[in-house]
């Protein structure tokens, strides 16, 4: 069994976004609750209001689609909850979380299954690779994350 003294074991990490309509909604608390409650342990979290730079970074792939302009006007509306997961598959497991972009292909018990209704307000953006979370979580957490070991570990992992 692990101890809290023990060194961290190494496990993937994805980046978590609670979009402005999430955190309008109230539904942090909510989205948190899921990830906890799968066993994934989060190592950075923090509430920030993006600047147009940033989001525009963030989203780089994306610059050439007709809805960019929208994006980032919408993303930068109000703050979003930026966040780092840690677990085995947390990459595919955290999207399998949050369910399909577009909430109508979603299915129930997904975050966006049960909780949106139109693609453009999805509530959430999760890494879709483990090279673009790695790559997200710099741009948003330069300072770094916490590195920390669960009491909770060994209820979770077998070994």
């Amino acid at each position: 069994m692990a101890s809290a003294s023990a060194a961290p074991v190494a496990r993937e990490r994805t980046y978590i976004m609670i979009k402005p309509d999430g955190v309008q909604r109230g539904l942090v608390g909510e989205i948190i609750a899921r990830f906890e409650r799968k066993g994934y342990k989060m190592a950075a979290m923090k509430l920030v209001k993006p600047s147009t730079e940033h989001m525009e970074e963030h989203y780089a792939d994306l610059k050439d689609k007709k809805f960019f302009p929208g994006l980032i006007k919408y993303m930068t509306s109000g703050p979003v909850v930026a966040m780092v997961w840690v677990g085995d598959g947390v990459v595919a497991g955290g999207r399998v979380l949050l369910g399909a972009t577009k909430p109508s292909e979603s299915a129930p018990g997904t975050i966006r299954g049960d909780l949106c209704i139109d693609v453009g307000r999805n509530v959430c953006h999760g890494s879709d690779a483990v090279e673009s979370a790695e790559k997200e979580i710099a741009h948003w957490f330069p300072e770094g994350v916490a590195e920390w070991t669960s009491h909770s570990e060994s209820w979770v992992y077998e070994a």
